[in-house]
């Protein structure tokens, strides 16, 4: 396991954070402890979950592991997310501050530590001021309920709103980033990640496996059976499977990602890891093992670096298509300048 520093703070956590979404659900109890031993043995030091995850059982499943594992814990970075409803009443979402109190009350209390080390707002809230939430969370950082702050789903004007609010008004800044990245998911490249590198902060890529896609399980032609992710009939996953299973770049990808992991005695997960993992911004990727035999294979990745060849090979076969404006060449181009004012003339006539 290599370590990095936590977006711009000076935190060391593991290039591999522990996603816990299905335990307590999906994965039994006895199981869960027994990866989050496993995790934290190979020098695993990150744990995420969010209170909507089973609508608590997650975070409770890590509060008895925790209280459990005294020895072992004590200096875990926690990371738990608030943000989407918890429960039947109209303010029991969103980022105002009294839901976010009563979030971050909660998720203490289920997990029986004193702070979070990472608080995450889930998502964007259309509703809520940007400066209510931050106001919230820098005073929930000097109380000391929370050591940092980040964000998670958010668009690339989403983003620097927050941390231009957040310094202008002289608050706790976040540091990072959680978002959907993989292969076969870059479009955040267009606007996300270059507001990332432009503010420091680190990204936490959560699916680099592309739900499951990049395992390598999944044949062309195929659907995928009822006891995979895509496959399990849940209409979030089925949308994203029905994209994945129709789009030829996905399938060359996948094609690729295989010849890779065959020629460097690797499995088609931990190429995949690998690569995201070393993209630029990124400080951990986020691995969602629901078993003992997903987590060993996902480990190896936390090692694992690409040569050049095989990361070229890649990027250029996963690289998104969009269309001329106002992310392709068209656009690209009305954003360049260069010192020889020629050279951009010979640019605007090839194009």
């Amino acid at each position: 396991m290599k370590y990095r520093t936590l977006g711009h703070s000076g935190l060391s956590v593991s290039n591999l954070i522990l996603g816990t979404m299905g335990f307590g659900t999906e994965t039994p109890e006895k199981e869960a402890f027994a990866i989050l031993d496993t995790f934290v043995d190979a020098g695993g030091n990150m744990i995420d979950t969010a209170d909507v995850y089973g609508n608590g059982a997650s975070e409770e499943v890590i509060g008895r592991w925790r209280a459990s594992r005294k020895d072992k814990t004590d200096r875990l970075v926690i990371a738990t997310k608030a943000r989407f409803g918890t429960g039947p009443d109209v303010n029991d979402a969103g980022t105002s501050r009294p839901h976010l109190h009563r979030a971050l009350n909660t998720s203490l209390a289920r997990m029986g530590v004193e702070a979070i080390d990472l608080y995450q707002m889930h998502g964007w809230d259309p509703l809520t001021p940007p400066e209510e939430t931050l106001t919230f969370l820098d005073s929930a950082v000097r109380a000391g309920k929370i050591h940092y702050v980040g964000l998670s789903n958010f668009t690339g004007w989403q983003l620097q709103l927050f941390l231009s609010t957040a310094r202008t008004m002289g608050l706790q800044v976040p540091i990072t980033l959680q978002q959907q990245y993989s292969l076969v998911v870059r479009e955040v490249e267009y606007e996300v990640i270059p507001a990332a590198l432009h503010n420091g902060i680190g990204l936490l890529p959560w699916s680099p496996l592309g739900s499951g896609f990049l395992t390598g399980k999944y044949a062309r032609g195929t659907e995928p059976s009822s006891d995979t992710r895509l496959g399990n009939g849940n209409a979030m996953f089925k949308r994203i499977g029905d994209k994945m299973f129709t789009t030829d770049r996905n399938w060359a990808t996948m094609d690729a990602v295989r010849e890779i992991a065959s020629e460097i005695g690797a499995t088609p997960s931990q190429v995949a890891l690998s690569w995201v993992t070393n993209r630029p911004s990124v400080t951990s990727s986020i691995i969602g093992a629901r078993t003992m035999e997903q987590l060993k294979d996902n480990l190896v990745a936390g090692d694992l670096i690409l040569d050049e060849a095989a990361t070229k090979k890649l990027d250029a076969v996963s690289a998104p298509t969009p269309a001329e404006y106002p992310y392709g060449p068209f656009g690209v181009l009305q954003r360049h300048r260069y010192v020889d004012s020629s050279k951009q003339a010979i640019m605007e006539l090839n194009d």
